[in-house]
């Protein structure tokens, strides 16, 4: 069987009635919904402890500050502004639990569609990602948001004869939305190599464009830092410093990649030659027998 025979029987595999889809897409959504719903419902009965969870940072930059640690102290102007912060820290945890099960779904629903190949090349991506955003998540919470806060908390100021005491009180709906601003920048920039890798797979990107471009790509570092991040230098450069190191890990894997489809292509021929030399010496008749 030839290779367009080969890729023709993947497309009669894969093509299926328009109402088949419909409800394969019907039944991968209720799962995702129902996973989050599930997700949902878990992180809001916990989502008190999940709080005092985020606020370990802030307690560590207490800590860093010389204040105590055990004063620290949020609060809420609203009545209904703690139950609405809990809600969306519950939808936020809700989601961070629900995605593998999320990509899992999608994933199985555009797999009948793909070449074997390409399942194949899918799948580690659909692996890395997550673990990316949890890396990314992870240097948010032991490292930057006690910087950030840490770097909020030096512009106390002392009471005194001459000036009047500025203390810091976050409230929790700005607290959560900070830390949430933090994890979702650093996780969505974490996926660089992920996009970059596909991209390059698929032949719409190049190690050698990739590196042309280094030096657009750390200025577009820096502003989307500037974006995505409070409004506060060390944050931002928190943030484009990791891009930037992962700008240059997606350049060694599109190096990678390339590198790894030229050992398929040469294989490829190889083997194409060599059936073809079969063929050749399957269609020569035969010697004369011998009078």
């Amino acid at each position: 069987m030839s290779v367009s025979d080969k890729e023709k029987e993947e497309i009669d595999k894969s093509s299926a009635p328009l109402i088949e889809h419909l409800v394969e897409l019907r039944r991968r959504l209720i799962w995702s919904l129902g996973g989050f719903f599930i997700a949902f419902l878990v992180c809001f009965f916990f989502a008190k402890k999940l709080f005092n969870l985020l606020v370990v940072p802030f307690k560590w930059a207490t800590k860093w500050a010389g204040l105590d640690p055990h004063k620290v102290e949020l609060i809420y102007t609203a009545p209904q502004e703690f139950f609405f912060t809990q809600v969306k820290l519950a939808m936020f945890g809700g989601m961070v639990i629900a995605f593998p099960l999320i990509a899992t779904q999608i994933y199985k629903f555009i797999a009948p569609g793909l070449y074997k190949n390409e399942r194949n090349a899918f799948l580690p991506f659909l692996i890395a990602s997550p673990v990316l955003f949890l890396m990314g998540a992870s240097l948010v919470y032991f490292f930057f948001t006690p910087m950030v806060m840490w770097f909020f908390l030096a512009m106390q100021q002392t009471g005194t004869d001459d000036q009047v005491q500025i203390s810091l009180l976050p409230k929790v709906s700005e607290y959560l939305s900070l830390i949430m601003t933090l994890i979702f920048s650093f996780g969505l920039v974490f996926q660089l190599p992920v996009v970059t890798s596909l991209m390059t797979r698929v032949g719409m990107l190049s190690s050698k464009a990739l590196a042309e471009k280094r030096k657009w790509a750390i200025v577009i570092a820096f502003v989307v830092a500037a974006v995505l991040t409070p409004p506060d230098p060390m944050s931002q450069i928190g943030l484009a410093i990791p891009t930037i190191l992962l700008y240059e890990v997606s350049i060694w894997a599109a190096r990678w990649i390339e590198r790894d489809q030229e050992k398929q292509r040469l294989a490829r021929e190889k083997q194409d030659a060599a059936e073809t030399v079969v063929e050749k010496a399957s269609d020569e008749p035969p010697p004369p027998a011998a009078s």
